[in-house]
């Protein structure tokens, strides 16, 4: 179903990217930690600023990182005090 990946880089500390993409379409959003991978389908509409956040969840023995869809007064709100990630390539 998702063909297409596109790897936009690796996060950081007090950082976030900034991507656009085409509208009306579903696409999906993946994050890997040594605790597993996580994805967060998002079905985004033409014109429209989408947030997500990424967190650290706990695991019994190890942390790992989560992703959640959150408002954009809380996305436009955060990203203020954080700096643009450079693109760059992934460890996988």
């Amino acid at each position: 179903m998702y063909k297409n990946i596109l790897l936009i880089g690796e996060t950081a500390p007090n950082v976030f990217f900034y991507k656009e993409v085409e509208g009306d379409k579903e696409y999906k959003l993946s994050t890997e930690s040594e605790f597993s991978p996580n994805d967060l389908i998002v079905k985004v509409k033409s014109g429209m600023l989408y947030f997500v956040r990424q967190y650290i969840k706990m695991g019994i023995f190890v942390g790992g990182a989560g992703l959640e869809l959150i408002e954009n007064s809380k996305g436009k709100e955060a990203v203020k005090g954080l700096e643009m990630a450079k693109k760059g390539t992934c460890s996988k």
